[in-house]
């Protein structure tokens, strides 16, 4: 049983898997059609914190970087055991973060590893809506993964989203096109993040990540841009070690990484094979 991987994604992180020798035996998993298989990202939103992620307990990801949203890749539906440890740790004792995945056929997800308001690293999952947008339209989701109060998300100096809480999400439909947005305190003009300018393409599903820790002076946004041609989403869920779950959102790309390296090591073998 395999994952299956796109060739950009394989091309991207596959010869750093080979090089980090993480190129291990593949997480047993049920087979899917393609049809059938959920799209997946994962978001990392702990500041200051390397990691490794490993599911069903092989190693997955090594070296995982804060501030990172991976591409979304196919994942066949079933559960999966999810546990983060501080990069180089020994995987054999308490982990940072652990729960249980449960990813649905047509699912397009992202599991979200970043802080609670009170700063406790939490694991979130949340779908991401990819359903029709009207002609001239884009989607924006803002999801507060920060350790911070209450916020508003402001577009041009308007308020379009507000009083949102971690781990909450808001979604609006706008015209496309860019837009300079910033994140205040909820109810007031006070900054939080940004300015920043937002690409809201027509047609696609531009998700926002507050993240970091405002008593820390370290919030940052995380960008994330979904094709959203593929219908209605379907539903996640998460659970384990107190992890919240939001609305009915990956980890995949964890995975991607520990099959990257086979798949490039396959490539190669091919390639000289056809050389002789």
């Amino acid at each position: 049983m395999s994952f299956r991987i796109p060739t950009a994604i394989a091309a991207s992180l596959g010869l750093g898997a080979l090089a980090l020798g993480a190129a291990g035996p593949a997480v047993a998993l049920p087979q899917a059609d393609t049809a059938d298989q959920a799209m997946v990202s994962v978001f990392h939103g702990v500041p200051d914190l390397p990691v490794d992620v490993y599911a069903n307990g092989e190693e997955l990801l090594p070296d995982f970087q804060p501030g990172t949203v991976t591409d979304p890749v196919a994942l066949d539906p079933g559960s999966y055991d999810i546990t983060v440890f501080p990069a180089g740790e020994d995987p054999t004792g308490e982990p940072t973060l652990q729960s249980t995945v449960e990813v649905g056929a047509g699912d397009n997800a992202t599991v979200a590893a970043h802080l609670s308001a009170d700063g406790t690293p939490e694991l979130d999952a949340y779908v991401n809506d990819t359903s029709e947008i009207a002609a001239g339209k884009a989607r924006l989701t803002v999801r507060h993964d920060a350790a911070a109060p209450a916020v508003d998300v402001r577009a041009g100096g308007e308020v379009i989203l507000s009083d949102l809480t971690n781990p909450g999400e808001a979604t609006v439909e706008v015209d496309a096109g860019t837009v300079s947005a910033d994140v205040t305190l909820a109810g007031t003009d006070t900054v939080a993040i940004g300015p920043a300018d937002l690409d809201l393409a027509e047609g696609a599903l531009t998700v926002v990540y507050a993240w970091g820790s405002a008593e820390d002076d370290n919030l940052a946004l995380a960008v994330q841009t979904l094709d959203a041609e593929h219908g209605t989403p379907g539903h996640v869920a998460a659970g384990g070690n107190g992890a919240a779950v939001n609305s009915p959102d990956a980890w995949l790309a964890w995975s991607a990484a520990g099959l990257a390296g086979a798949a490039t090591a396959f490539l190669i073998a091919r390639r000289n094979r056809q050389d002789a």
